[in-house]
């Protein structure tokens, strides 16, 4: 069974910084792309980031620059360590698994202005 536990959010201010976690299990984690999105009041889940098995990350235009993406496949563990927060940046975070349909239960973060 899959499980997908995310963590770290919370209030920041605009310009401040959060690390997400989300610690995964019930998969071959060391060999699964993992992935985070994000979905705001009203507005559809939109994807964020992706990292690969071997590492190759993406990222939406909205971030880059801003959200580093990473793993630790000794933690079955996938982060988002986020910088130069924005108000637009408020949302509930996610993780998933690429291939697989499970979602976590999401970490809101809530960057004030």
């Amino acid at each position: 069974q899959v499980q997908l536990v995310e963590s770290g959010g919370g209030l920041v201010q605009a310009g401040g910084s959060l690390r997400l976690s989300c610690a995964a299990s019930g998969i071959r984690f060391s060999i699964s792309a993992m992935g985070w999105y994000r979905q705001a009041p009203g507005k559809q889940r939109e994807w964020v980031a992706t990292i690969t098995s071997g590492g190759i990350t993406n990222y939406a235009d909205s971030v880059k620059g801003r959200f580093t993406i990473y793993r630790d496949n000794a933690k079955n563990t996938v982060y988002l360590q986020m910088n130069s927060l924005k108000p637009d940046d408020s949302a509930v975070y996610y993780c998933r698994a690429i291939g697989y349909t499970t979602w976590g239960q999401g970490t809101q973060v809530t960057v004030s202005s």
